[in-house]
């Protein structure tokens, strides 16, 4: 169940590694198209993994993970053959709605098979996972890319998830079915306008923010998430009630966990980048620079609840926004010049506010329902993360991709009207190579600039409201 994790979760930060491959890749992709392609997988498996849960309890865990494995399988192939963006995208899409099946049933099969004395030791290695997940993907991906072609990397994933097929088929048990109804109509309205919002804020370098195709997506995006929400209200048994997030600690929690995951995982589109690009670095050695990063994850996370019991809820998630925003913030100062020793440093600053942040805003998610509700409160988990992960790609690439095409000088700019580093590279004479890669630098700082002042923004507006949460229950305790 653990590798099961490892491969869904390590797929999504292994993709990035792939970004400079691809954009210089036959397929010639838009900036846009780069975004959708690590988006694509991303915001399928965020906005199916709640029913993904749900049909496990329907139809079976076992059967479901086993399907999910299949159909993960199914896509990474698919994309591993693509012809062209479009057919890539929807490998991506099949490849996301596999993950969504396969994470929740891992741990639902985990929970039915071990005894309940066993239970919490269970669900933290499980949890942990997402964690390894992470450096997995890094590491891992960085050797297969090594060979040379993207195409590679997700092959691979091909032969690991089938082997993962028959272990599941062979060694879980069956759990019992619970008859529950599937809201079908509402994960296809959250995937709906998920995609609509992304849509809008993707698109925008290029086709103009004023233009019909941004302006559409994000009014269809407004609409779909008022249709979803009346209908989560009315349904006997929603996808996500709404009506969940009248709880101050749940609201504060989920918006801090998106908002976490929004600052990671935008630096995880740029960092393979910028040290490829930037640093000269190969993909392997790409793959081995984020380490630093999940150094505070792997060797921090079992100290977090004794600094909570000892400074307190509101300060350690204080703690870690600023740790995470900082961390970013100080990357945001790197350039072709800086070593990466100081780079590295950065990274171990935004991973300790990551590993401040994980646990104890699980923490929160998990208190804030009953017991009954447990899985909606992992679902919520699940959901939060992706979701995050697939805002901060889309920003990032946005600011990025405009500063970057800013400080293009004019007469690059003019020529081909270059969107990528690829482009620009593909359009000038190795001698203007360094303006092209003084321009990247550009966008990858000012990107993270603005993913690092709004993870504070969004970080002050959560302990406002876990203060006032608190300060509440402390006048009606009175």
């Amino acid at each position: 169940m653990c590798a099961c994790v490892a491969l869904v979760v390590g797929m999504v930060a292994a993709v990035n590694l792939a970004v400079p491959m691809l954009a210089a890749s036959a397929l010639h992709p838009s900036a846009s198209a780069l975004v959708w392609i690590v988006d694509t997988y991303v915001i399928f498996f965020a906005c199916l993994v709640i029913p993904g849960g749900a049909a496990g309890d329907r139809f079976g865990r076992k059967g479901v993970l086993l399907a999910g494995l299949v159909l993960f399988a199914a896509g990474a192939l698919m994309s591993a053959v693509a012809p062209n963006v479009p057919v890539l995208l929807a490998g991506r899409a099949i490849t996301g709605a596999g993950a969504a099946a396969v994470l929740p049933n891992t741990l639902a099969v985990l929970l039915h098979a071990v005894p309940a004395e066993r239970r919490g030791a269970t669900i933290a290695t499980w949890a942990s996972m997402t964690g390894i997940g992470g450096v997995v993907g890094n590491v891992g991906g960085g050797a297969v890319l090594s060979g040379g072609s993207w195409r590679w990397l997700l092959a691979a994933a091909v032969p690991i998830s089938l082997i993962l097929a028959a272990l599941v088929a062979r060694t879980a048990p069956v759990s019992p079915r619970h008859d529950r109804r599937l809201d079908w109509l509402g994960a296809g309205l959250l995937v709906g306008a998920s995609v609509a919002l992304l849509l809008g804020i993707v698109e925008g370098p290029e086709a103009g923010w004023g233009s019909a195709v941004v302006v559409g997506g994000f009014v269809c995006s407004a609409v779909l998430f008022a249709v979803w929400t009346l209908v989560e209200l009315k349904v006997e048994h929603p996808l996500l009630d709404p009506r969940l997030f009248r709880i101050a600690g749940l609201r504060s929690a989920c918006l801090g966990m998106t908002a976490v995951f929004f600052g990671m995982f935008a630096l995880f589109y740029v960092n393979a980048s910028f040290l490829q690009y930037g640093k000269g670095f190969s993909v392997l050695w790409t793959g081995l620079g984020l380490i630093p990063l999940t150094v505070p994850l792997l060797f921090g996370g079992r100290h977090v609840g004794h600094l909570k019991e000892r400074i307190g809820l509101d300060a350690t998630i204080a703690l870690a926004f600023l740790f995470v925003g900082a961390g970013l913030l100080g990357l945001s100062t790197s350039d072709t010049q800086t070593p990466y020793a100081g780079y590295a440093a950065w990274l171990v600053v935004t991973g300790i506010g990551v590993t401040l942040a994980l646990p104890t805003l699980s923490g929160v998610i998990a208190g804030s329902l009953p017991p009954a509700k447990a899985g909606v409160g992992t679902g919520l988990q699940a959901t939060t993360r992706e979701f995050g992960s697939a805002l901060g790609v889309a920003v990032i690439g946005t600011v990025f991709t405009a500063q970057f095409v800013a400080a293009l000088p004019p007469d690059i700019r003019a020529g081909q009207d270059p969107h990528t580093v690829a482009q620009a590279l593909a359009t000038t004479t190795p001698g203007r190579a360094h303006d092209v890669i003084a321009a990247f630098v550009s966008g990858t700082d000012t990107g993270l600039r603005v993913i690092g002042v709004t993870v504070l923004v969004l970080g002050a507006l959560v302990v406002l409201q876990s203060l006032l949460t608190n300060h509440r229950k402390g006048k009606d305790n009175a």
